[in-house]
């Protein structure tokens, strides 16, 4: 699990397409930048990181109380270039969508 897409916005006529991405929390800046352009071949221009720390939970039986705490994560901003405008998300395609007017 290098990395986990969480959220994706296209450009507008103001900002540039951004994604935010779920990485390891040793992952570096650099290093998510290279990963982005070797492999998928987009054109990263800068990345912003934030450090989570795993929530602590508290799980209580008859005779004993556990207690266990998720996993830390980091979460990566990655802004595109502006040769970027549009991730691909929610993106019809009229040719395959069948309207439901039609079979009637």
């Amino acid at each position: 699990m290098p990395m986990t897409l969480v959220d994706a916005k296209n450009a507008t006529a103001t900002s540039a397409a951004k994604a935010t991405f779920r990485v390891l929390p040793r992952m570096t800046k650099h290093e998510i930048k290279e990963y982005l352009t070797k492999l998928y071949g987009l054109p990263v221009a800068r990345v912003n990181t934030m450090n989570y720390m795993g929530k602590r939970k508290r799980a209580t039986g008859k005779r004993k109380v556990i207690t266990y705490k998720y996993r830390d994560y980091k979460k990566a901003i990655v802004t595109f270039d502006d040769s970027v405008q549009d991730l691909g998300l929610g993106v019809r395609i009229p040719e395959i969508e069948q309207p439901e007017d039609e079979e009637l």
